[in-house]
């Protein structure tokens, strides 16, 4: 049973801070990197495969999420955020404080990739990815 004192801010259970460095990042950068990193890939992907990735079927209509995959996993696994977190200033963290590392950095881009595994909220704002791969997003400020 959780203590009141437990409960008295969010991330507080998982053992972070209350604010500042290290304290679970709110919806708003955390949505703030999504569309920052959705925005930069499909920048990328038209540059790379023309504007038919956004207007047409087939294997185009894919590069932009391709895009993203790569971008996100190879950024995660060496920087310990996407594109878009390393300009809203948050980052992705293991909470038994090792370094991430290149599976959790791509089973994390993966699960993002597939939608429902990130939008299956539970406690702490953690998406189930994060309640899996034992990870939570923090800010890095």
């Amino acid at each position: 049973m959780a203590t009141a004192d437990e409960d008295s801010y969010p991330g507080a259970s998982i053992g972070l801070p209350p604010t500042g460095r290290g304290s679970l990042a709110s919806w708003w950068s955390r949505i703030a990197a999504l569309v920052l990193d959705w925005g930069a890939c499909m920048v990328v992907a038209v540059f790379l495969f023309g504007v038919g990735v956004l207007r047409e079927g087939g294997w185009r209509a894919w590069m932009i999420l391709a895009v993203y995959f790569v971008e996100s996993a190879v950024l995660t696994a060496l920087a310990g955020a996407s594109f878009g977190q390393l300009i809203a200033r948050i980052a992705v963290v293991r909470l038994d404080e090792q370094p991430l590392g290149w599976w959790r950095a791509l089973a994390r881009a993966a699960m993002i990739s597939l939608v429902l595994p990130t939008v299956v909220i539970g406690a702490e704002r953690r998406g189930l990815n994060d309640l899996v791969l034992g990870t939570v997003v923090v800010n890095r400020r």
